[in-house]
């Protein structure tokens, strides 16, 4: 039996689709054939590699015996969701930084939380003041002396030359 809308809103309706396929010990090739549809549809769905279309939603309904849009509004949450999720991924003033600076990835894609480490290595290596002193304004002194521990190594003096000057670390281990 699947479970209210709003019990499980934000869920990718495939993870949905594959545990109830589980407990009633069929596959996914097996759904795919009940509904004629394509197993590599229904397989990128349980992967959550896709989202449910309008016409697969009825065919599943159908399948399952509920509302024709109980799979369209469950994807719908999950995109709200994902939006909201990406929405709240803080940045700095990106203002500050050049783009240039990092040239070799989408400037306005940039993880600032996941990529912290790397980040930080790359504005400490070719940062300038400004770039440097919002860098460290944005995750803490704190933050920022952490990850430079962590880094091994950087083949650029100015990385140990302005870990320094910003007294980051005592010394360069």
């Amino acid at each position: 039996m699947l479970p209210e809308i709003s019990k499980i809103r934000g869920v990718h309706p495939g993870a949905l689709l594959k545990r109830e396929l589980k407990n009633l010990g069929i596959g996914g090739t097996e759904l795919a054939e009940k509904i004629d549809e394509h197993k590599q549809t229904i397989s990128a769905i349980l992967n959550e590699r896709r989202g449910i279309t309008p016409s697969l939603s009825i065919k599943l309904a159908k399948q399952f015996n509920i509302a024709d849009d109980y799979f369209m509004m469950l994807q719908a949450g999950y995109e709200v969701k994902s939006v909201a999720d990406e929405m709240k991924k803080i940045t700095p003033d990106l203002t500050q930084f050049r783009k240039v600076l990092f040239w070799d990835t989408d400037f306005h894609k940039l993880d600032w939380g996941k990529n912290k480490r790397a980040i930080i290595k790359r504005i400490l290596e070719r940062g300038n003041k400004k770039e440097i002193e919002t860098m460290i304004s944005f995750y803490g002194k704190d933050i920022v002396a952490k990850e430079i521990r962590s880094i091994k190594s950087s083949f650029l003096p100015s990385f140990k030359v302005n870990a320094q000057k910003y007294r980051l670390i005592a010394e360069f281990a």
